[in-house]
């Protein structure tokens, strides 16, 4: 069968576009499906602010007319001017194992990214570092958080052999929750209190936490994050953007702020019960019972998701963590939640890694940016 790479131009096409990795992960037991309508709208340029600053095309791979492959790509103008680099990345990248569905996808991604004038290609990545990132390397026997991508262990032996290396990786960690809250944790949240003049506030709903705290939120993101891997500056519309994503659905009893004495915000856990089981079963679609399975792990669980950590950068290193985890942990414990699982942290994000490092985290799994040179 002859191989044709083409792009994606029509509504339909994207929607065969975004289908297809729920056809080739089919009843696995470890790949987490997004949601058909939220993939589709990430790619609509009315709809996601990424556009603002980003361009995009997809293409698949094609053979005797089903698709046998799929990869997005990516220039993200705002962040190649943070990093002073000419990177276009790719993502939503899934193949069958065979070497000329993967290297012709590649190409394809590398030859527009090159019209275009850039000098490297880097992914999996997305629009923006909010977006899933990084293709997994290690621990593909059980399954990840929503926010993540699974994905076969072919995969990285095929970007090696089509040249690629490592660009960056990171780490996911699992964490046992205690039966009791360490005393040393209180001692120090109430120290830290103390010397800093901080506290931990609560929201009675999420209307009360958007309002007061989910703009401070998304702007202490980009205080905190501004020196990793991939980052661009949330502009206005992606934080009015996030901020109806992430946080109007959450349980705020979750979510742990930090405030200084003028309300500001300088510290943040998002947390989230684990809805990668839930995925599994709306399996793509909110409705007409996607929507249940999603309440009701909110409602009920035992694993919760420890979604976006963060300190402003002022009080890094000073013990904040302590009034993070003093508010969580007991909470966590109070709805019976027996283990925690990270995001991916940067290998060499010791500073997030310190948060939890008394509580005896578990690595779990590895995920890689690959890099080529054009």
């Amino acid at each position: 069968m002859s191989l044709e790479i083409k792009e994606v131009l029509s509504a339909k096409e994207l929607k065969a576009f975004v289908k297809f990795s729920q056809k080739l992960y089919k009843d696995h037991p470890y790949h987490v499906p997004p949601l058909i309508f939220d993939e589709i709208n990430t790619f609509d340029p009315k709809k996601n602010p990424a556009f603002d600053f980003c361009e995009s095309t997809c293409f698949v791979a094609l053979k005797d007319k089903k698709i046998v492959g799929r990869i997005a790509a990516f220039i993200n103008h705002n962040a190649n001017k943070w990093w002073k680099v000419k990177n276009v990345r790719f993502g939503w990248f899934d193949f069958i194992d065979d070497y000329e569905v993967s290297a012709a996808l590649l190409n394809a991604a590398q030859e527009w990214g090159r019209a275009k004038g850039m000098t490297a290609a880097t992914g999996p990545m997305g629009f923006t570092d909010l977006d899933h990132a990084g293709m997994q390397i290690e621990g593909f026997d059980m399954i990840g958080t929503f926010a993540t991508l699974y994905n076969y262990p072919y995969y990285p032996e095929h970007l090696t052999r089509l040249g690629y290396v490592k660009d960056v990786d990171w780490k996911e960690f699992r964490i046992p929750m205690p039966s009791a809250l360490p005393d040393r944790f209180d001692r120090m949240a109430n120290i830290v209190s103390e010397k800093y003049n901080l506290r931990t506030v609560k929201c009675k709903s999420s209307r009360e936490l958007v309002k007061k705290y989910g703009e401070k939120i998304f702007r202490l993101w980009n205080e905190t994050y501004n020196i990793l891997y991939g980052f661009s500056p949330l502009t206005d519309r992606q934080v009015q953007y996030y901020v109806k994503m992430y946080l109007s659905l959450v349980r705020p009893d979750l979510i742990s702020i930090v405030v200084d004495k003028d309300d500001e915000v300088v510290g943040m856990g998002i947390t989230i019960p684990s809805l990668s089981k839930a995925f599994q079963k709306a399996n793509g679609r909110l409705f007409p019972f996607g929507f249940l399975y999603l309440m009701n792990a909110i409602k009920k669980n035992d694993l919760v998701d420890l979604y976006l950590m963060g300190v402003h950068p002022n009080y890094q290193g000073k013990g904040v963590n302590a009034l993070i985890f003093a508010d969580l942990v007991p909470i966590f414990i109070k709805n019976g939640y027996k283990m925690a699982e990270t995001n991916p942290e940067l290998e060499e994000n010791t500073k997030v890694q310190a948060l939890w490092g008394d509580l005896n985290p578990q690595h779990v799994r590895t995920r890689r940016v690959f890099k080529k040179e054009l």
